[in-house]
């Protein structure tokens, strides 16, 4: 029976498998091997230059700048998202008085669950090409169109937003404008995640929290987020992806897709400006070859750093 069961399973696995290493893992090898020549991307030929290009791209000012911005997006981002996803959460479900019915969310929490979860429904590249109308630098921009109706704003010196390459608590100011969108565009997807994590909290639990005299914001950090410790764990990880990515918005919203003089440049952003436009892919991949190695270290040295004994309760 056992052999039987296994021949069905081997046999069912066996075509999705062939189709993840030949679509997925493959390329990945492939990007590898190219990251040790100098390939054009445009011909057969193919020198090869061993880790000249690694050593290159330790030194290459563009890569030391677009490595800081990630960094920057690395740490805000799941910082700012998780924060204000686990505030609402905690409102939708635990915030609102007690009752009857014991403890539960705010009045209408049915309904800002659907509201707040609504951006996740839309195409990145959608988001991008909607918030690039609110953030125009005239007077057809929402933002600037109506500061300037109210004449808060000068019609001749509006808010630059993503053009502006000046920097704001020593980060240029287009990236926290892009960081506003990230947020906006996510924040409802992990609310609803931490709200499912939190439904399968007992009640009884934050009832009897209260009636020991803990406040809400005791409630929270005492006994809410020790519970959800897993969960955020695990967000945190997937931000951590998110934000070493962030191609879509660079791309759609920025001029020069990584502009004004580089200043929203990413990883993601130099590789597609080394290998298109320079015409470097051996070079190029190994910079995204770089990134795989330090994106997968990083989740390792997340999850590693979060592990703990799972509480029961």
């Amino acid at each position: 029976m056992r052999h039987g069961v296994a021949r069905f399973v081997t046999g069912f696995l066996a075509l999705p498998v062939a189709l993840y290493l030949f679509y997925v893992v493959w390329p990945f090898v492939q990007a590898a091997g190219y990251s040790l020549t100098d390939w054009g991307g445009y011909s057969d030929t193919q020198k090869f230059v061993g880790l000249d290009n690694y050593v290159r791209l330790f030194k290459d000012e563009l890569v030391r700048t677009a490595f800081w911005h990630n960094v920057f997006f690395l740490v805000m981002l799941p910082l700012v998202t998780i924060a204000l996803a686990l505030f609402l959460a905690f409102l939708l479900n635990v915030g609102g008085r007690g009752g009857r019915a014991g403890i539960r969310g705010v009045f209408g929490s049915g309904l800002y669950k659907v509201i707040f979860f609504f951006p996740i429904t839309l195409s990145l590249v959608v988001i991008a090409v909607m918030w690039k109308a609110v953030y125009r630098s005239d007077d057809q921009g929402l933002i600037n169109g109506v500061l300037m109706k109210v004449g808060l704003v000068d019609r001749d010196n509006p808010i630059a937003f993503v053009v502006d390459p000046e920097p704001f608590l020593g980060v240029p100011a287009v990236l926290w404008w892009l960081l506003l969108i990230a947020v906006w565009s996510g924040t409802g997807f992990y609310m609803v995640l931490f709200s499912a994590a939190m439904q399968s909290i007992p009640r009884d639990i934050y009832e009897a929290a209260l009636l020991d005299g803990a406040s809400r914001v005791h409630t929270f950090f005492r006994v809410t987020l020790p519970l959800l410790r897993d969960t955020v764990s695990v967000a945190w990880v997937y931000l951590g992806f998110i934000a070493l990515d962030m191609f879509a918005l660079v791309y759609v919203m920025t001029p020069d897709q990584g502009g004004p003089n580089h200043t929203s440049e990413i990883f993601a952003s130099v590789i597609q400006f080394t290998a298109f436009r320079k015409g470097q892919f051996g070079y190029a991949c190994a910079i995204a070859v770089a990134l795989a190695i330090f994106t997968m270290l990083l989740a390792a040295a997340q999850l590693r750093i979060t592990r703990r004994e799972r509480i029961e309760f």
